[in-house]
């Protein structure tokens, strides 16, 4: 007979295939903003009017703007100099990957706490990306904010399921079904929300700890890879005990996979910031 476990996954799994699982949309204002940042035809101000026709994002953004790891010499004191400051690429995905916040919430005690501890993670991840992105890489820190806030964007209609399946009611089952499926399920939604190609590969990749690209070139997996990694030190999660010596992504970014004992500078308090400024 087969356990709860094994039944719910084939019913999810059954769902994928046949796509008929829910996916969750993009917030209205983050599609909004990245249609007007890709229009060549749009401006600042463009951008600065969606943006401002929601007060909790606007707030955010200056929020954002005004943190130590954006920080310019002048205070910003609205969404154009912020805007101006940050460009409307960079503005366009913190607007995409802030929004998505209003998506982890649920009726039931077990999944908004489940839901929250998600969001929660995808933040600090977030953080750590954005810094070891400018620091060990020549690649875009807003966009490894935005790998960071998505990596696990599978979890959600998972979770969503589970609200209205007494079956998915235990932690235990409920976490080791997320564990299986959420990296195939996030890889459906970002191409459902037209991401591009290099952020699509994140949610199913982040956890091929040996994963081989074929080049010495990091990538927004093997950054967010290492990022997942290092936000579980000093916890007891079990991807703290296996041998990171063996996780290609660290070699990729030019890393010492032996984190505390790391030659160069001490990034944690820039890492702490970064994670401040999303939450």
């Amino acid at each position: 007979m087969a356990t709860v476990e094994e039944t719910v996954l084939q019913e999810l799994v059954a769902l994928i295939k046949n796509d008929e699982m829910v996916l969750p949309t993009l917030p209205e204002v983050a599609l909004t903003a990245r249609d007007t940042a890709e229009d060549p035809n749009a401006s600042a101000a463009d951008l600065a009017k969606v943006i401002n026709n929601d007060a909790a994002m606007t707030a955010r953004i200056i929020k954002v703007a005004n943190s130590p790891i954006m920080r310019g010499s002048k205070e910003v004191n609205d969404v154009q100099m912020a805007i101006a400051r940050l460009g409307m690429a960079c503005i366009s995905n913190l607007v995409t990957g802030l929004a998505m916040e209003q998506m982890f919430q649920a009726t039931s005690d077990l999944i908004d706490k489940t839901m929250r501890k998600s969001w929660k993670h995808s933040t600090e991840v977030a953080g750590i990306a954005n810094v070891l992105c400018r620091h060990y890489t020549k690649l875009k820190p807003d966009q490894a904010t935005l790998a960071g806030l998505v990596h696990n964007i599978g979890v959600l209609p998972i979770l969503t399921y589970a609200e209205n399946n007494n079956q998915l009611n235990d932690p235990i089952t409920l976490e080791r079904v997320i564990d299986k499926i959420h990296p195939h399920v996030g890889t459906r939604i970002l191409q459902s929300w037209e991401f591009p190609e290099d952020l699509v590969a994140v949610p199913g990749n982040f956890l091929k700890f040996q994963r081989d690209t074929g080049t010495d070139k990091p990538d927004y997996a093997d950054i967010v890879t290492v990022a997942n990694l290092q936000s579980y030190i000093g916890s007891d999660h079990p991807l703290t005990t296996f041998d990171w010596n063996t996780v290609t992504a660290f070699a990729r970014l030019g890393l010492d996979p032996q984190v505390e004992d790391a030659e160069g500078e001490d990034l944690s308090d820039e890492m702490e910031a970064a994670m401040a400024m999303l939450q």
